[in-house]
């Protein structure tokens, strides 16, 4: 391993963990599921029929894998608490910026994923013949995915600056300053 760099295998496998988290995105939101009205005459209803559901599992299976990914570099970083400390200077500013940053960038694509799937989960049933008149099938609106995917690619990028950061703060070592003499007068107790 070079100095600094980290492990490529964890920087690797966060990009693939959030890659495959992306991928899913884009799929939900290709695959949200439309309503249609339909008029049952038997029981004077109008109803919805909604098309395959699979953009919810789409939308579970990208917060799993960007919930993973998170997961493997904070327990790689000991989430910036536990284990050794950074060194001060550029590099844990750096580090704890992109800290943040990441940190924040996974709350909103995790929101925005769960929120889509949820939302895409919700289907409206039956509703009186009188009440029809604006009735209209409830559907996710475009783009809670591809805000998520948006937010997923974010993370991604600020979790490998984060952990090149993070190492280069671990793996530096501290500055000492060297004092040749002392200019502090040691003098005994009269």
């Amino acid at each position: 391993m070079a100095e600094g760099r980290g492990s490529s295998l964890v920087h690797l496998l966060v990009i693939v963990l959030s890659l495959i988290a992306f991928g899913f995105a884009i799929a939900a939101e290709r695959r949200r599921s439309t309503g249609t009205l339909h008029d049952d005459t038997i029981t004077n209803r109008t109803y919805c029929v909604y098309t395959s559901d699979v953009a919810t599992g789409y939308g579970v299976g990208a917060f799993l894998f960007l919930l993973s990914g998170e997961a493997l570099l904070m327990g790689v970083t000991k989430c910036m608490c536990f284990g050794r400390p950074l060194s001060p200077g550029s590099n844990r500013a750096w580090t704890i910026i992109y800290f943040v940053s990441s940190w924040l960038t996974f709350l909103v694509a995790e929101a925005c994923v769960v929120a889509g799937a949820k939302q895409n989960a919700y289907h409206t049933k039956y509703r009186d013949m009188l009440l029809a008149e604006n009735f209209s099938c409830e559907t996710l609106r475009k783009g809670v995915f591809v805000a998520g995917a948006v937010f997923i690619v974010a993370n991604m990028i600020l979790n490998v600056y984060f952990y090149m950061y993070f190492t280069k703060a671990t793996t530096q070592p501290a500055h000492k300053t060297n004092r040749t003499s002392s200019n502090i007068g040691m003098a005994g107790y009269a």
